[in-house]
């Protein structure tokens, strides 16, 4: 296998590289790291134009950023939560990744690539948030050319590791290829057992809109907590009238505050109500004993039509309008 590698990069290096790295941008799990190393072993021996391979992978990196940033704004929050319905991990990913946006700033987008689950939910993202489109070709230039550029120079400095490890590879041919393939169906098996005890653990208890707007107007008074991030808020900008807004990553510090004598009502705007689950199970934990997501979360709420609370376009009192 690593031989046909080697073969296939020295007579067609650099289109293999470009299909690679622009199939893996896209999410397909075809990881191109491994390829780029290569590829930088193989032109430290002068059979491939290292510029070349970094100039049409960077290309590649781009084009399906570009992609991904376009979906973004033309489909908003729709894109994200699709991507993340298919997520292994689907309790954390638009939640982390609005998270670390709001950390580090847009020009979290630089650094993207190199962090698990970011590559691919950046792009939709910056789009989403609609942050411009030259301002976001140079971040992503910029991420694409570090990323690139970083596993060819791996390849570069390593050149004769790589050598002896491809080597080792077509000694042990078949065996190291079974192995592989066991350790990927391991990992996948494990996170689809975490996402299957997800699933099981979102069964909880939960309330749908109706009821809600029925407990809402008999005035017993349940505490609505709106766990979106700043982002989300931002994204969608109306909430239920009267919703505490604590975002999922501070709620840890305003345990002491939330009622235990009071009904909490927790939802989001995220796969499977997610956020909202993994909020009520951390006030479980603490010994609240009245919890429950609201199922199906702010969508369903305003697809029932219900009244929502808009974001006041100067610092005023919010407005309750009809859903």
């Amino acid at each position: 296998m690593s031989e046909q590698l080697l073969l296939a990069l020295q007579h067609f290096g650099l289109e293999v590289v470009i299909i690679n790295v622009f199939v893996d941008q896209l999410g397909v799990p075809v990881p191109a790291v491994p390829t780029l190393i290569v590829a930088g072993a193989v032109a430290a021996n002068g059979q491939l134009s290292l510029i070349a391979v970094l100039v049409g992978a960077s290309l590649a990196c781009l084009a399906a950023d570009s992609a991904w940033y376009l979906l973004g704004q033309l489909f908003g929050m729709r894109v994200l939560k699709t991507l993340c319905k298919i997520s292994l991990e689907p309790d954390s990913c638009v939640s982390n990744t609005q998270a670390r946006f709001e950390r580090w700033g847009v020009n979290s987008l630089i650094i993207a690539k190199f962090v698990p689950g970011l590559a691919i939910i950046a792009p939709p993202l910056a789009g989403a948030m609609r942050i411009g489109w030259l301002r976001f070709l140079l971040l992503s230039t910029l991420s694409s050319v570090l990323w690139v550029g970083t596993a060819l120079a791996t390849g570069v400095l390593f050149r004769t590791q790589v050598e002896r490890m491809m080597i080792a590879l077509d000694r042990i041919g078949g065996l190291a290829v079974m192995a592989a393939v066991l350790l990927l169906a391991c990992y996948m098996g494990y996170k689809w057992w975490e996402r299957t005890r997800f699933y099981k653990m979102l069964r909880m208890a939960r309330i749908n809109v109706n009821d809600l707007h029925r407990l809402m107007q008999s005035g017993a008074a349940p505490l609505i907590v709106d766990v979106r991030s700043q982002t989300a808020r931002g994204l969608e900008p109306r909430w239920i009238p009267g919703a505490l807004h604590v975002p999922l990553e501070d709620m840890a510090k305003h345990l002491e505050n939330l009622p235990r004598d009071r009904e909490i009502i927790l939802y989001c705007q995220c796969p499977s109500e997610a956020s909202a689950a993994r909020v009520a199970r951390m006030l479980m934990n603490h010994g609240f004993k009245r919890v429950r997501p609201l199922f199906g979360g702010l969508d369903a709420w305003l697809a029932a039509g219900f009244a929502v609370e808009l974001a006041p376009a100067e610092p005023s009192s919010p407005r309750i309008v009809s859903g």
